[in-house]
């Protein structure tokens, strides 16, 4: 299976997938401890979601 690195979807999972880890890991620090965790289980499951398409996106053949 092959992930194309140019398509749109592939560059907003990585980006979701990024700010779920900078966001997970200051909330880990107490510096976004305000924050509440209904945000940080929605940026696991969109990376989860943006996951499967971009996996399904690329095995297509076109």
């Amino acid at each position: 299976m092959r992930i194309v690195s140019d398509s749109l979807l592939f560059r907003c999972f990585v980006v979701v997938v990024g700010l779920t880890l900078v966001i997970w890991i200051l909330r880990g620090l107490t510096v976004l401890s305000f924050m509440p965790g209904l945000v940080l289980w929605l940026g696991i499951f969109l990376s989860i979601a943006l996951g499967l398409l971009t996996a399904w996106q690329s095995s297509k053949r076109w």
